[in-house]
């Protein structure tokens, strides 16, 4: 990732209420013992009676510890989606490959095996064959296309061949994020509205959720300052479950696009968000932390001390947990059976 890149998602995490790490005190420098005065014995002090000692509190639970079973490098510039294509048994990344926000040219799409190989480094990359691709984020398969979000359009390129087919625009859009294929056909997806002025991220103004059918028409599903910068996306059935990107909320919407089943977090700046029958999965990058609970009850620590986690996968065929490392440049999978 290039040092202006890594700005951009640093004040990325700062605008939205990132803690800072805290400083720790210092040690005291060691004091020179003083001199015993030793005192007559009709002056001495008692010993003090002895004391029963308090049983000591329960040591704290130790925090979640899943190692990876795969490790992906050298391949990845800023990773941000990982979708696993079960007819063709493979792992699909998008990389954004310079500022997210920028129509650049720059972004790619490669293909991983799942015995832990990089099989395609450039399946589909902007400039080959004059394609257009900028900052690929969240991805789905639409029937027979992979469906692509690239900060104002939806790129569709067929599957099997991954040829170009078409571009959808996206109206009064900003941030084009995460994707999800709905039950019928089509696809939500959602505008995180995120803009940058003078290199600094500013809200846009355009929280909203499209919905776009299988013919590529788009209608604005859901749009209000409440949708708090929809990220992830996922379904459970017909119901759609969105993450927020500018708090710490996973919500349903309901068919009207109205939030619903608000449930908060420990930690906020969500982004990658999965259903894994009816356990949800979300990524923080405030608490660098992957969590897994349900709507309306808690979410436990499943992942911790993973930093930019962005959006996260299901390879259901061997129930792993598929991670892009956005910050490091890495994938990692784990092992969810």
């Amino acid at each position: 990732m290039s040092s202006h890149q890594s700005l951009r998602v640093f004040g990325l995490i700062a605008l939205f209420g990132c803690t800072p790490t805290p400083t720790l005190p210092k040690v005291n420098e060691p004091v020179a013992p003083t001199k015993e005065v030793e005192l007559a014995p009709s002056k001495r002090t008692p010993p003090p009676e002895p004391t029963v000692s308090k049983p000591l509190d329960p040591p704290p639970e130790p925090e979640p510890s899943i190692d990876p079973v795969l490790k992906f490098s050298g391949a990845f510039a800023a990773p941000e989606s990982v979708l696993y294509d079960a007819a063709a048994d493979r792992y699909l990344v998008s990389n954004v490959n310079g500022d997210p926000t920028a129509a650049d040219g720059n972004g790619y799409i490669l293909e991983l095996s799942p015995d832990g190989r990089i099989t395609n480094p450039k399946l589909i990359a902007g400039g080959m064959n004059k394609l257009r691709l900028d900052a690929p984020k969240g991805m789905a398969i639409v029937g027979s296309e992979l469906w692509v979000a690239d900060i104002t359009v939806v790129r569709k390129f067929d599957l099997k061949t991954a040829a170009h087919k078409s571009d959808i625009q996206l109206p009064s859009t900003t941030f084009a994020n995460d994707i999800v294929a709905a039950p019928d056909g089509g696809a939500y997806i959602s505008d995180s509205a995120v803009k940058f002025v003078d290199g600094a991220p500013q809200p846009a103004g355009t929280d909203q959720i499209f919905f776009v059918d299988k013919a590529g028409k788009v209608k604005v599903f859901a749009k209000s300052p409440d949708l708090a910068g929809p990220n992830g996306l996922t379904m459970i059935g017909a119901i759609l479950i969105a993450n927020t990107l500018k708090s710490d909320e996973v919500y349903r919407l309901t068919e009207k696009g109205a939030r619903d089943d608000v449930t908060k977090l420990p930690g906020g700046m969500l982004d990658g968000l999965l259903a894994v029958d009816d356990i949800l999965i979300v990524s923080s990058w405030k608490t660098e932390t992957v969590y897994r609970g349900v709507l309306g009850g808690s979410f436990k620590p499943l992942l911790t001390k993973v930093k930019g986690v962005a959006d996260i996968g299901y390879d259901s065929k061997r129930k792993r947990l598929l991670v892009p490392r956005f910050l490091d440049d890495v994938v990692e999978v784990y092992d969810l059976k």
